[in-house]
Order: structure tokens, then sequence, then C-alpha cells
């Protein structure tokens, strides 16, 4: 990569995912970003890093199938030689009051979003530890520390995110690896978009700064993490959400 440090995104190819892969390259990263469905999505996302004169790579691999990141994050070291920044960005949501909730949709929350951080995690250290540095930051939630009703395993999976944070904060800082969290609030998504303006306007009355963040928020923070700034930083979580939770 004409000795560029390289960035891993996973779920890179829309939404904060986007925004955190077009900020990494422009702070002068590979971006290897990841998807599950949607490759013309991630083809866009590559081709506009390089509209800006950056450099990109697209893979598509499941998080939440351990073999499939062994896999994967094997062909990123390949193709890319190195992996200085993972992001562990991909998840989705099964929304539902607990009573409610099927088995295979609980399992399907926690395995994307908790089982596959940690096996992206697991999957990145040797090579990080073998260079003596990296940076492993994951997207948890404002959920994941306040909770919500009907996301039980959406919150239960961020909570566990900031859990599996300060334990390999512990683990990997001898080697240099800082580990950390991101907690985003509510944030302008095609998922919020759908909402309608009364209940935009309730959820904009908890937040102090009366207003939802933008995904450019989030990419900023993780930015920050990824930055030498952020050096002597490790096992925390910085919250996003303009002060909806403190």
């Amino acid at each position: 990569m004409n000795g560029k440090k390289v960035a891993l995104v996973t779920g890179g190819s829309r939404g904060i995912g986007k925004a955190i892969a077009l900020r990494l390259a422009q702070d002068g990263f590979h971006v290897a970003l990841t998807y599950v469905q949607g490759a013309n999505s991630a083809m866009e996302v590559s081709a506009e890093i390089a509209r800006l004169g950056g450099s990109a790579s697209i893979h598509q691999f499941n998080v939440a199938d351990p073999e499939a990141i062994e896999n994967g994050v094997a062909q990123v070291l390949e193709q890319c030689g190195r992996i200085d920044v993972l992001v562990n960005n991909a998840g989705i949501t099964a929304d539902g009051l607990s009573m409610r909730v099927k088995p295979e949709d609980w399992d399907r929350v926690i395995d994307t979003n908790l089982s596959g951080a940690f096996f992206c995690a697991k999957a990145v250290m040797r090579p990080m530890m073998k260079e003596r540095a990296g940076r492993i930051i994951n997207i948890s939630s404002v959920i994941g520390q306040m909770g919500n009703a009907g996301q039980a395993s959406y919150a239960a999976a961020k909570a566990g995110m900031i859990g599996l944070t300060k334990s390999l904060a512990r683990e990997l800082g001898s080697r240099n690896i800082t580990v950390n969290a991101v907690a985003p609030g509510y944030i302008e998504t095609d998922m919020t978009n759908q909402l309608n303006a009364e209940v935009k306007n309730t959820i904009k009355q908890g937040i102090v700064l009366e207003r939802l963040g933008s995904v450019e928020d989030i990419a900023a923070a993780v930015s920050f993490l990824a930055g030498p700034g952020s050096s002597y930083i490790t096992g925390q979580v910085l919250a996003v959400n303009g002060g909806l939770y403190m």
C-alpha cells in the first residue's frame, strides 16, 4: 500500500461505517472496508475514496461467522500487507419486546454485534502484536449504556462491547495496542430518517444539544482514536451523544 497504514472498517459500505471509511482515507489510511450484501454500495464508497485521492479495497465477509472473519482478515493481510487499525462497526438490530423475541433473532444480533467484534479483534491481534502497535475501536451505542425498551438484544450486545473493550485493553496494552469504544447517540442515518417529525422531536427533547448527531461526528471521534493524539488513551468509552446520557 505504498507505505500507508491500513484501517479495516467492518460494515463500511453505508451509514456510519461509510463516514468512518471516508474520514480515515482522508487521514491517509488505506481503507479495507467490509460488506455482507450491497456490493454496489461498497464499490461506490471505494470509488468516492479514490476521487478524494485516497485508496481503498473492498472485502466481502460476514462478521457473524468466525471462520469467514479468519479468512477475510487473512485476505486483507495478504492484499494490504498489514492492519494498523480495526474499527468494529458492523451491526444489526432485531427490535421487539423481550417477551416476543425469537431465539434466532437474539442469536443473530449477539453473533453479529458482539461475537463479531470479538473474533475480528482476535484475528488482528497477532499481526498487531508482531508490530507492537495497533488500534482497535469498537462502535458501541448509548443504548448499551442506558438500555431501551424493545432493544434488549441490541443493548446487551452493545453493553457487552464495552466490557470487551476494557478487557482487551488490559490484555493488549503491554504490546502498545490500544482498545477503545465510541458510543454514538441518535445519529442522522437512513434508519432515523424514517422516523416521523413527532418522534424525532420527542427524541430531541431528551438531548442536551437539542439535535441529532451526524455520521461525521462519529467519524471524527474514530479519527481521533485512530490518530497519534490518542496514544495514551485505552479502555475508554467516548460518548458522542449530544448529552443524551451522561
